[in-house]
């Protein structure tokens, strides 16, 4: 799915020397086609990809309507697959390391009412995540995934904001050695009882 910010808007609150470049992630073409601006703007293949499109919805288990189902496993699944694959891809080809961080979530081993395609997806970008750092380790290629915990509100949305350290530790040369890692940093959501 394109980005749903407006690019316009997105260009008046991001930092000087930030640019935005927005694609849908479930398309090989505008993956590819995005991959080429980012080149053209960095000087060069990028050294990290992160992978964090997402979408959710909730119904009963029981009446999730397909195309909901459908367009989940789309943004969530394929869109980080896509964007993945086609990065490493050029990595291998230029002989050059990089680094790959999925944004999973703590819903992918603890399931919770009414979103149970969305864990699925969830679910799957961590073994999809697992799968990248087994294969792609011996071309110097690491991937690591983050499972937040529910981030839309009050201070696990200002934690998210203001203390994006999860990522940047992962991007960093202190994680070098961190590979098929799921890091947990769900203000402990994961350790309470459903009801």
């Amino acid at each position: 799915m394109t980005d749903v910010v407006p690019a316009a808007d997105a260009h008046a609150v991001l930092p000087d020397g930030v640019t935005y470049l927005p694609a849908d992630t479930a398309g090989q073409r505008a993956v590819e086609e995005l991959l080429d601006r980012c080149e053209r703007e960095v000087g060069g293949l990028p050294h990290a990809v992160c992978c964090h499109a997402g979408v959710a919805a909730s119904h009963p288990v029981q009446e999730f309507p397909l195309d909901e189902f459908d367009r989940l496993v789309r943004v969530n699944l394929r869109g980080s697959y896509v964007l993945a694959r086609a990065a490493s891809a050029r990595w291998v080809a230029a002989g050059q390391p990089g680094q790959l961080v999925f944004t999973t979530s703590w819903v992918s081993d603890v399931p919770w009412p009414g979103i149970a395609p969305y864990s699925a997806t969830k679910a799957a970008l961590k073994s999809l995540t697992r799968s990248f750092a087994r294969e792609l380790a011996p071309r110097g290629i690491r991937a690591n995934a983050v499972a937040p915990g529910i981030v839309a509100v009050g201070m696990a949305k200002r934690q998210w904001d203001t203390e994006p350290d999860t990522f940047l530790y992962l991007l960093s040369p202190l994680a070098s050695y961190v590979t098929g890692s799921v890091l947990v940093v769900d203000g402990g959501a994961s350790l309470y009882p459903m009801d």
